[in-house]
């Protein structure tokens, strides 16, 4: 007689485990410690096996026989409904490990390797924030276009073009990934830009030259540190990307022949970073440099860094300390930042004649042209570059000093 709900609830344990049939071949298993397994015996390929059906109450009758039905119809197909099942648990366990949010992090960690740690970070929380939240614990082979496409309109929604740009372009990275390790075969990311706004790059707050005399006697008046005052004047001389110069190190200058050179990368492990395109940087060194850093050299207090951390520990100021500076010398975010003087330079030296390709090879920009490229990768242009930093700091200076704004030397067009 098969069972009831009402011959299962009243079963009561044993001394030992005893079966109540119900049909088919499946019956409720009662464990001496009061346990209701539901088991289906049937026998395949000749063998005898048993099959776990779940446990009562988890799992009620007619979900039992619900699962007895399925797995009938296995046999009936020749299938081994206790193999099938295994693969099953095989395959959900493939599938968590292999989780869009799983090979993200495994993308990321081989991917920030090249970065420096603010990008990485900023990646990897750009990810938690935006992307995991919606589709992280889903297969990475499961995942639709409609859904990467529903949380990007989510990031599009919230004016945020450039975190969209970015969220885009990880997604992308991390599909062409789990592509090349048999994780994925597909990218179901491709052609989404299509279906959502385009980035267009801001020009980041700049100063004008002509504005670099006011700039000067506020940076005179205001009250913090001589040598964050000296971190910004040598900013200004040499334009180079602030994390450049606020993890700068005493052994990379030689103040003799007036050179700077700024290895492709640093000691992470003190929060410093390097070049921003991982190649060494030559800077050549106006005299007005010079005598920053030799006063400067007296700050340090003997230690590696020129700018060290009042906190210690080895670290450099922190990555706000200069824009905090400019803050309290009056100027807001959207008028100047410590990124920014390198467009005031390029502004003023290429309406005073020099060449482009002489002042992105002193901004360290990395030509985008991959021809190009490969013929000029090594040239360096340094007798030009030299007279030009020389001449940008004599600029500034007839500037502080309230003089007539001077030409620049004649340039040499060759």
């Amino acid at each position: 007689m098969p069972l009831t709900d009402t011959a299962i609830k009243q079963a009561k344990p044993q001394g030992k485990p005893f079966k109540l049939p119900d049909a088919d071949g499946m019956y409720l298993l009662v464990q001496p410690a009061g346990s209701k397994l539901w088991r289906y015996d049937y026998r395949f390929a000749g063998k005898r096996k048993t099959l776990a059906l779940g446990k009562y109450p988890d799992v009620g009758l007619k979900a039992a026989r619900k699962a007895l039905a399925a797995a009938r119809e296995q046999l009936a197909a020749g299938i081994d409904p206790s193999a099938a099942k295994k693969e099953a648990k095989r395959a959900a366990k493939v599938a968590a490990e292999n989780s869009f949010e799983a090979v993200a992090r495994a993308w990321w960690k081989g991917w920030q390797a090249d970065r420096t740690e603010g990008t990485a970070n900023a990646a990897i929380r750009a990810l938690e924030l935006h992307v995991f939240p919606h589709i992280g614990d889903k297969p990475i082979t499961a995942v639709q276009p409609v859904e990467i496409l529903e949380l990007l309109r989510k990031v599009e929604a919230k004016g945020a073009t450039d975190m969209l740009k970015r969220v885009r372009a990880r997604i992308g990275e991390i599909y062409i990934y789990a592509i090349a390790n048999g994780l994925a075969k597909s990218n179901p990311a491709e052609g989404l830009h299509k279906a959502v706004k385009t980035h267009t790059e801001q020009r980041r707050p700049a100063l004008r030259a002509a504005d670099l005399r006011e700039f000067f006697i506020r940076l005179d008046a205001v009250r913090i540190s001589q040598p964050i005052k000296l971190a910004i004047r040598l900013l200004v001389l040499t334009f180079v990307r602030p994390g450049e110069l606020r993890c700068a190190q005493w052994p990379e200058f030689d103040i003799e022949a007036g050179v700077w050179t700024v290895p492709a990368e640093r000691d992470r492990s003190r929060g410093l970073t390097g070049m921003k395109m991982r190649e060494e940087h030559i800077v050549p060194l106006s005299r007005q440099a010079v005598e920053i850093l030799r006063e400067l050299h007296d700050h340090s207090g003997g230690r590696d860094l020129l700018f060290p951390n009042r906190n210690g520990q080895g670290r450099p100021i922190s990555d706000g300390t200069i824009n905090s500076a400019l803050r309290a010398m009056g100027y807001q975010a959207q008028e100047v930042t410590g990124a920014g003087f390198r467009a005031t330079a390029t502004g003023a030296l290429l309406e005073l004649g020099y060449r482009p390709d002489v002042i992105d090879k002193q901004l360290a920009h990395r030509e985008r042209k991959q021809v190009f490229a490969a013929y000029s990768h090594h040239a360096q242009f340094m007798a030009e570059r030299r007279a030009m930093m020389q001449a940008w700091a004599d600029y500034l200076d007839a500037l502080q000093e309230g003089a007539r704004i001077i030409q620049f030397p004649s340039v040499v067009n060759g």
